[in-house]
Formats: structure tokens, C-alpha cells, sequence
């Protein structure tokens, strides 16, 4: 309980102003990094259904943009060991310290920790995943950054999203419609910690890849009983790896039926 005060308390007085996007990163996770994942643990819903549907070959490469304390890793299980590289990408150092504390309680010598910013790292080749969960919508130039990680992948990989999102007030046809409040009250909400969910994140998303998987739910909110806040995953695939992900008139979509949206906030 302690610990969520604590974190609340930062929460409450929001991301500093500061003119550099690592600087207000900083100012806001240091004082509850040790303290991060226990909280998000019962706000960042969807992290474990996104990573175990994430189809890595042994021997594979993964790539996180927005990694942080490396807690979305143990998500993969016993898979993570069979991987033959994984970076943890994210721009404050305060997380990336608990990553790095994290790989070394684990014995995770296949995981390295990148201090950088998700629209400009490049890893030495092309990786078969790349995913971000819960730091697209925190991203001020997230469409470089999906553009990035797709830059990064080899043909036919997988890139993987899950997070906060509204709808557009008319959507593509492959997206579920929202009420009103929902669009216009999370974004009010989120914006006092640097969270900025996107009507844009699926219908871009939807564009630049081969869509694999999608789902629009809805999740709890801490110590806000009744209140649940609108969230996505996503997994498109890279274009370019020949007829087996040709894009068909009708992409095979999966997760459907997932948490039926309502009106409420």
C-alpha cells in the first residue's frame, strides 16, 4: 500500500515541464522506479496476451522500444532463453536501471539494455520483433517510431503494440466505434502524466503493416472501482517476405470478441 501511495503521489503531480522529453521522463519515473512495476501490474493490462502471441523462432531477435524495468520479458517464460538477442530500448535512465538490476537477478545474458530514443535506435542488423507496450502513446513523434521499428525488421517480422488508445470518432472498418465521453475523457485524463492515447495509433498501424492479430479491450483502473480505460493489441506483420504475407482484400484479424467496449469512462 505504501508503494502505491508513493506512486500515486507522483502521478497526481504529473509529468514535470521540462524541455527535454528525457528530462520529464526522468523527473517523473525517478521517484517511483522501484516501485513501478507492482502498480502498473494492475493497470497495464494486456502485456502478457500480447507477448505470448508474439511467434519468435528460436534464435530470433527482439527489440523493445519503451522497455523500461525489463518486466515484460519474463512474460515470454522459458522462451526468452532461446532467443539468441534481445535489447531493452527506452530514454530514462531510472528504469533502465532496474532493467539492468532485472537481467542480472535473472541471469538474462542474451538481454542488453540501450539507453535511447525509440524513433532514432537502429540494432547492428535486422531483427525478426520488435514491440512496445504501454510507450507508443508517450512517445511525442510515434509515428517515426513505428516507422523505426519497422525499418528494423527483417521482412515477414512481427511488430507488436499494446496501450492505451480512443477511437476515432469514425473509424476504419476493422476498429470498433466509441462514445463520445471515452474520446474525449482519457485523453483529458492521461495527458497530466505524458500519456497521450492516439485516435490514430490503429488506423496507422492497420496501414503500414500485414495485420495478424488486433483486439480492443477494456481494463481496470487502480483505486478507481467501476472505471475501466479503453486499450488495444496489436501484431502487424513487415511487408515483403514473399506470397505467404501477401496483403489480401480481407486481412485474417484474430483476438475478436475480446472485451466488448462501453460508453462509460
Amino acid at each position: 500500500m505504501l508503494s502505491d501511495l508513493t506512486v500515486l503521489s507522483r502521478m497526481l503531480r504529473g509529468q514535470p515541464r521540462a524541455e527535454r522529453l528525457q528530462d520529464r521522463l526522468e523527473g517523473f519515473y525517478r521517484p517511483q522506479a522501484r516501485d513501478y512495476d507492482r502498480f502498473r501490474e494492475k493497470l497495464l493490462h494486456g502485456r502478457q496476451e500480447l507477448l505470448t502471441s508474439l511467434v519468435v523462432p528460436a534464435g530470433g531477435t527482439v527489440v523493445e522500444l519503451g522497455g523500461g524495468t525489463g518486466r515484460n520479458l519474463e512474460y515470454f517464460g522459458p522462451r526468452l532463453a532461446t532467443f539468441a538477442d534481445v535489447t531493452i530500448v527506452d530514454l530514462c535512465p531510472s528504469l533502465l536501471t532496474q532493467a539492468r538490476a532485472r537481467c542480472a537477478r535473472q541471469g538474462w545474458e542474451n538481454v542488453r539494455c540501450v539507453e535511447a530514443d525509440a524513433a532514432l535506435f537502429r540494432p547492428p542488423q535486422p531483427v525478426d520483433c520488435v514491440y512496445l507496450s504501454y510507450s507508443l502513446s508517450m512517445i511525442p513523434d510515434w509515428f517515426l517510431a513505428v516507422d523505426n521499428a519497422l525499418a528494423m525488421l527483417k521482412p515477414g517480422g512481427l511488430l507488436g503494440v499494446v496501450d492505451f488508445y480512443v477511437a476515432r470518432r469514425d473509424p476504419p472498418p476493422q476498429c470498433q466505434p466509441q462514445g463520445g465521453l471515452t474520446r474525449h475523457f482519457w485523453p483529458w485524463w492521461f495527458a497530466h502524466d505524458g500519456v497521450f492515447p492516439s485516435p490514430d495509433h490503429l488506423p496507422y498501424l492497420l496501414t503500414r503493416t500485414l495485420p495478424v492479430a488486433l483486439s480492443e479491450c477494456r481494463g481496470s483502473v487502480p483505486y478507481l472501482p467501476g472505471i475501466t480505460a479503453p486499450y488495444y493489441r496489436f501484431i502487424g506483420r513487415k511487408p515483403g517476405a514473399g506470397p505467404e504475407v501477401r496483403r489480401s482484400g480481407s486481412p485474417e484479424v484474430s483476438w475478436r470478441g475480446v472485451g466488448a467496449l462501453s460508453q462509460r469512462p
